[in-house]
């Protein structure tokens, strides 16, 4: 099976940067989302202006689905003219973050109607998405999978095969509960130091060069650096994360107190005023609490 036309519904900050990145990779790329603003910008580069998920889903070989909420995931997929009915022919490439129940439920009903569908997740920020600096999380059939690897070479630069589906969500899971608390203890360790007289660039020059050092430090230290945190992961969608992961934790009878912790503090930053912030927000909101001001 070659891929040429792919679709995307969801073209929020993440989802335009898989379709900016799919255009740029020479697939011809229809965009649909409620909010066209997104659309909009990439209509320049050549993407195709959908007006429905029908119409994002019509002649598609493959069709993404970046959404916010998991309600909205399965009405797109599942629900009435949604991308069962309307997609019989193209691989259904589920990629928002969800609970691996409701994976594992699309995958059971795609099947009862002969559809493709893969679990794919993706590793990495709206930023390091649209340098192809991340990785694809993959669950479903092999041959499917394989048949679609153009696509994740398109996006990222590693691609890991989970097996069935639901697996490459709860991957995503495990992974965003390492950012969360990696984002956390990040900006705990630049508040301690800028209470003691440390200068914020001195920490992160710091950390980058010893035992502390992390991906995330990497990441969203500079950002807590300069104080912008304009949204690469909007703090009222990571919220949703760890709503996910505590559901995850409590069917396991698992208790996970860094998570509950992170849950704690997340919420309260989100509640401050920072829900549309970056997640590397939260230490503006440690710093607050400190009492320091820059």
């Amino acid at each position: 099976m070659t891929i040429v036309n792919v679709g995307v519904v969801g073209v929020g900050l993440l989802g335009s940067a898989v379709a900016g990145r799919l255009l740029a990779g020479g697939f011809k790329v229809a965009g649909y989302d409620p909010d066209p603003a997104g659309v909009e910008a990439l209509a320049a580069k050549g993407l195709r202006k959908a007006g429905s998920v029908a119409d994002a889903a019509r002649g598609a070989d493959a069709v993404f689905t970046i959404l916010p909420t998991l309600e909205a995931v399965e009405t797109v997929v599942m629900g009435a003219g949604g991308l069962l009915e309307t997609a019989p022919g193209a691989v259904v490439i589920q990629m928002s973050t969800i609970s691996t129940e409701l994976a594992r439920r699309l995958a059971e009903a795609a099947a009862e109607k002969g559809v493709p569908f893969l679990d794919t997740p993706i590793s990495g920020t709206s930023a390091m998405v649209a340098r192809g600096d991340c990785t694809i999380l993959v669950a479903g059939d092999e041959g499917v999978a394989e048949s679609c690897q153009p696509l994740f070479s398109a996006l990222g630069n590693l691609t890991i095969h989970l097996g069935a589906p639901g697996n490459a969500t709860l991957a995503k899971l495990c992974t965003n509960l390492l950012v969360a608390l990696n984002t956390a203890s990040l900006a705990e360790a630049f508040v301690l130091g800028a209470k003691g007289g440390l200068d914020h660039a001195k920490i992160l020059e710091v950390i980058g060069k010893t035992a502390g050092g992390s991906r995330m430090a990497d990441i969203r230290g500079p950002s807590m650096v300069s104080g912008d945190y304009s949204a690469q992961m909007k703090m009222e969608l990571f919220l949703k994360d760890l709503r996910l992961m505590a559901e995850e934790a409590e069917r396991g009878g698992l208790t996970l107190p860094m998570l509950d912790t992170a849950r704690e503090l997340y919420g309260q930053a989100s509640g401050d005023g920072r829900a549309l912030q970056d997640l590397a927000s939260v230490c503006g909101h440690l710093e607050k609490m400190a009492g320091i001001e820059r």
